[in-house]
C-alpha cells in the first residue's frame, strides 16, 4: 500500500507539474475541425468549470436566475425534481437535507452530493438548507464529480452564483406573503465604488407559522424564523487579476418535525422539538491570468453552531429525549492552474481541507422509557426480585471532539482530435479523522423482594456509576480515475464517460449514548457488549460510474435542444443506516451492502417563438441491493429505500401581448413536478406511490417591478416525503398542502 501510494503520488505531482487547468465546457467554439481553446472572462475564473451550451458533455441542469425566480427556487431544497433523478425531499427541518440521485443518498453524515455558492464549498450537509437571494445561476452536474471536486461528489455538484457587483448596480427588492402566514422580505443594494470596484450588501428574513399541529399540546410545530446577511466584494484591478470575497452569516430558528404515528394517523408527542442554527462562510477566489495559463485560489472559512432537540419517541409518552449541540469551524483551499496550447488544455491542483466538531449528544431517559425499556425486561424473569430506578429519569451523557483534515493532488488532461474529444483526469485523495470521546451516566437502582402477600421489601440498593472515554482514528485513500470521449457533430454531441466516486467514511456519533446503555444493561446482566469498533467506524462508500448520452439541437433554428443520459452504477461498500443487534433504540451507519443502479435522463427545452417556451424532464432509476444480508433477512434484488424511482418536471410559460394603459405585460406559468416510486424500508412493504404536485402562476412584469400570484400543489396531493421506524413504531411525515400567495419584486 505504501508503495502503490508514494508510486500514485509521483505520477500525479509529475502531472501537476507539466499543468495548468482548462476550460472545458463552457468556451465559446467555432463548428471545425480544428478548435482553439482560449481563456475566459477573469470575472468568472474562480469557476473550475462551466459545462453549458454545444461543449457539456456530462449530464448537466442549469437554471438561470431568472427561472429560478419564476420557479420560487431560493434554496437548494427549490431544484428537487426540476433536475431529472434529483430529489432533496423536504422533512423535519433544514438539518435534514438528504439527497438522493440516480439511486445514490444519505439520511444521516456524509452527502453524495457536493454544494459550493460562490465558489465556497459547504462540507456539512447539515448546514445544505438555507435561503439564498439574487441567485445568478445555479449548476447541477449529476454523475460523479469526483476529480475535480474530491470527497462526498459521487452523486453530483452543485454551483450556485449570485449576481456581482461588477455586473449588476441599484436596488432590489422583494416581499411574498403565502399560505400559512408564510412571509418572506429581502433587500440589496449594488454599487460601484470604483470603476473596477465593486461592492454589494443584501439580507432576507422569512417567516411562517406552519402547517402542521401538535394534536397533544394544539400547538404548531414546524414554525420559522430565518435570516441572513451577505456582503461582497468584487475587484478587477488589472486585466490580468481578479479577487472576489463573499461573507455570509445566515440564523434560523424552528420547530420541525412534525412526525405523524402511522397507527393512529396523529401527530401527537409530549416533548419539545426544535432546531436552531447560526452559521458563517467567508470565500477569496483570486485569480491571475496569464497569456496561456490562469491561476486561481479559493480560500474559505465556515463555522457552524446548532443545536437539535428531540421527542425521540414521537409519541404522547415519556420515553427518553435526544439534544443534539454542536461547534464546528472547517477551513478550505483550493489552488488550481489551468492553461491551453493547440488543441490541448489541461487542469490541476491541490486542495486542503480541515475540520473540527465539538459535540454535546446528552439522551435522557424518563419514566415510561425507564419502566417499558428496562425495568420490565428484568422484571419479567426475576418477579420474586424487580427492580425499582431510584430516579425517574437520568441522563446518558455524550461528547465528542472530531477533528478530520485531507488533502488531494488533481489533475485532468483534455485533447481535441478533429471532432472529437478526449479527457482524462485523476485524483488522490488522502484522508485522517479522529474521534475523542466521553461517557458517562449516573444513575441507581433498588432491589425489591417480593413477599408472598404481595407486598414489596427493600433487598439491597446499587448505584451505577459509568465514565466511559477513548479516541479513534482511521485514515482514508482513495485514487479517483475519470476518462470522457465525445463527438462534435453538427447537432449532435454524443459521450461516453468513466468515473469513480467515493463518500467519505466516518463515525457513528449517534451510536455511543446506545453503547452506554447496553453497558448499563450489562450491569443488569441482561445485554451483551458492544465491541465499540465494530458499530462506530464505518468505510468510505464507493462507485463506479458508466455513463453515455447525447447533446442535441433537433431544429436549424436551434430552438428545440433535448439531451438525454443513460448511466450504470457499481456500487461498493454501500452505507446504511441499520439497527443493530441488542438495541431497540440504536441507529448505525454500516457497509453492509452493494448495490447497482442503472436508469435514464432526458431534458428538452424548445422555445417556440418569442412568447412561449416549453420544459420538460424526466428521471428513471431502478437501484436494487446486490448484497445485503444485515443477519434477520436476505435483501437481494430489493429496491433501495428513499430514492425515487421516477422524477418529472414540466414547464410552460407564456408571455402575453403588453397590456399598453397599464404599461405592465403579464404572464402564465404552468408546472408540474412528480415523484415516486419510493420504497420505505430495504423489505420494500412500504412505500409512497408515484405522485404530482401541479402549480400555476400568473405575473405581472413592468420596467421596474414584477408581481406573481401563483399555487402551489394546487390539487392539494396527498404524499409523505419520509417514513421512518422508532421501537417498533411506524412514523412519517406528509408534504406540504396546497398553498396560494404573492411575489412582489422591485429593481431601481
Amino acid at each position: 500500500m505504501a508503495r502503490t501510494l508514494r508510486e500514485g503520488l509521483t505520477a500525479c505531482l509529475m502531472l501537476l507539474a507539466a499543468a495548468g487547468t482548462s476550460v472545458r465546457a463552457g468556451e465559446a467554439r467555432p463548428d471545425s475541425v480544428r478548435r482553439e481553446h482560449t481563456l475566459r472572462p477573469l470575472e468568472v475564473l474562480g469557476l473550475k468549470f462551466n459545462p453549458t451550451g454545444a461543449d457539456a458533455v456530462e449530464a448537466i441542469t442549469e437554471i438561470s436566475g431568472a427561472e429560478s425566480r419564476r420557479l420560487g427556487i431560493d434554496a437548494v431544497k427549490g431544484v428537487s425534481l426540476v433536475a431529472p433523478n434529483f430529489y432533496m425531499p423536504d422533512y423535519g427541518s433544514r438539518m435534514t437535507s438528504s439527497i438522493y440521485v440516480r439511486g445514490l443518498g444519505a439520511r444521516i453524515d456524509q452527502p453524495v452530493v457536493g454544494l459550493t455558492v460562490d465558489n465556497i464549498p459547504y462540507l456539512n450537509k447539515d448546514n445544505y438548507d438555507f435561503d439564498v437571494t439574487d441567485i445568478e445561476n445555479i449548476e447541477v452536474l449529476r454523475g460523479a464529480q469526483s476529480v475535480l471536486n474530491g470527497r462526498n461528489t459521487m452523486g453530483g455538484q452543485i454551483n450556485i452564483r449570485t449576481l456581482s457587483p461588477l455586473k449588476t448596480q441599484g436596488v432590489r427588492a422583494s416581499a411574498e406573503y403565502g399560505t400559512a402566514n408564510t412571509t418572506a422580505i429581502s433587500g440589496a443594494w449594488y454599487g460601484l465604488l470604483r470603476p473596477q470596484l465593486g461592492m454589494s450588501v443584501s439580507g432576507q428574513f422569512r417567516h411562517t407559522d406552519g402547517f402542521y399541529r401538535n394534536e397533544y399540546s394544539g400547538k404548531k410545530l414546524d414554525t420559522e424564523n430565518s435570516g441572513s446577511v451577505r456582503w461582497k466584494t468584487a475587484w478587477q484591478p488589472s486585466a490580468r487579476l481578479s479577487l472576489s470575497n463573499t461573507a455570509v452569516v445566515s440564523v434560523a430558528r424552528q420547530g420541525g418535525y412534525p412526525y405523524a404515528s402511522l397507527a393512529t394517523g396523529k401527530i401527537a408527542y409530549n416533548d419539545t422539538c426544535s432546531y436552531r442554527r447560526t452559521s458563517f462562510a467567508d470565500g477569496l477566489t483570486v485569480a491571475w491570468a496569464g497569456k496561456r495559463v490562469v491561476v486561481t485560489s479559493i480560500t474559505s472559512v465556515q463555522y457552524l453552531d446548532d443545536s437539535m432537540r428531540l421527542d425521540q419517541d414521537f409519541l404522547p409518552a415519556d420515553y427518553f429525549t435526544l439534544t443534539q449541540a454542536r461547534k464546528e469551524w472547517a477551513f478550505t483551499e483550493d489552488l488550481f492552474t489551468r492553461g491551453a496550447r493547440g488543441n490541448y488544455s489541461w487542469l490541476g491542483g491541490v486542495f486542503g481541507f480541515y475540520k473540527s466538531t465539538d459535540m454535546h449528544a446528552p439522551v435522557t431517559f424518563k419514566n415510561t422509557g425507564i419502566e417499558q425499556l428496562i425495568e420490565s425486561h428484568w422484571n419479567k424473569y426475576n418477579p420474586e426480585y424487580p427492580i425499582r430506578w431510584s430516579k425517574r429519569a437520568f441522563t446518558l451523557g455524550s461528547d465528542f471532539t472530531l477533528g478530520s483534515g485531507g488533502f488531494a493532488i488533481y489533475h485532468e488532461s483534455t485533447y481535441d482530435l478533429g471532432n472529437w474529444r478526449f479527457e482524462a483526469g485523476l485524483r488522490l485523495d488522502i484522508e485522517h479523522s479522529t474521534l475523542d470521546y466521553h461517557s458517562c451516566t449516573n444513575t441507581g437502582y433498588d432491589t425489591m423482594h417480593r413477599l408472598p402477600d404481595g407486598s414489596e421489601e427493600l433487598y439491597s440498593h446499587r448505584d451505577i456509576n459509568l465514565n466511559e472515554t477513548g479516541s479513534l482514528d482511521r485514515t482514508f485513500v482513495e485514487f479517483l480515475p475519470k476518462l470522457t470521449v465525445s463527438y462534435k457533430a453538427d447537432r449532435i454531441t454524443p459521450y461516453f464517460t468513466f468515473s469513480k466516486g467515493y463518500k467519505a467514511g466516518g463515525f457513528n456519533t449517534q451510536m455511543f449514548s446506545d453503547v452506554l446503555q447496553q453497558s448499563l444493561m450489562a450491569e443488569l446482566g441482561m445485554s451483551a457488549l458492544y465491541k465499540l469498533e465494530d458499530i462506530v467506524m464505518y468505510k468510505p462508500e464507493t462507485s463506479f460510474n458508466y455513463e453515455a448520452g447525447f447533446h442535441s439541437t433537433l431544429l436549424p433554428d436551434r430552438s428545440l435542444k433535448a439531451d438525454v443520459a443513460l448511466f450504470y452504477i457499481d456500487c461498493r461498500n454501500q452505507q446504511l443506516t441499520t439497527f443493530p443487534d441488542g438495541t431497540t433504540t440504536g441507529r448505525i451507519m454500516t457497509n453492509a451492502g452493494r448495490t447497482r443502479s442503472f436508469g435514464a435522463e432526458f431534458t428538452a427545452n424548445w422555445d417556440v417563438n418569442s412568447d412561449l417556451s416549453a420544459n420538460v424532464s424526466y428521471g428513471y432509476t431502478n437501484a436494487t441491493f446486490r448484497k445485503y444480508n444485515d443477519g434477520r433477512a436476505d435483501y437481494r434484488g430489493k429496491h433501495l429505500p428513499y430514492a425515487p424511482s421516477h422524477t418529472v418536471f414540466a414547464e410552460v410559460n407564456y408571455r402575453a401581448t403588453p397590456l399598453e394603459f397599464l404599461g405592465v405585460t403579464p404572464s402564465v406559468q404552468a408546472t408540474a413536478r412528480c415523484a415516486g416510486e419510493i420504497y420505505w424500508n430495504e423489505a420494500n412493504t412500504a412505500r409512497q406511490p408515484l405522485y404530482c404536485l401541479p402549480g400555476l402562476s400568473v405575473g405581472f412584469h413592468a420596467q421596474h417591478w414584477t408581481l406573481r400570484l401563483w399555487a402551489r400543489n394546487l390539487s392539494n396531493t396527498r404524499y409523505d416525503t419520509f417514513y421512518f421506524l422508532s421501537m417498533g413504531n411506524e412514523f412519517v411525515q406528509h408534504g406540504t398542502p396546497r398553498q396560494f400567495g404573492a411575489t412582489l419584486r422591485v429593481i431601481l
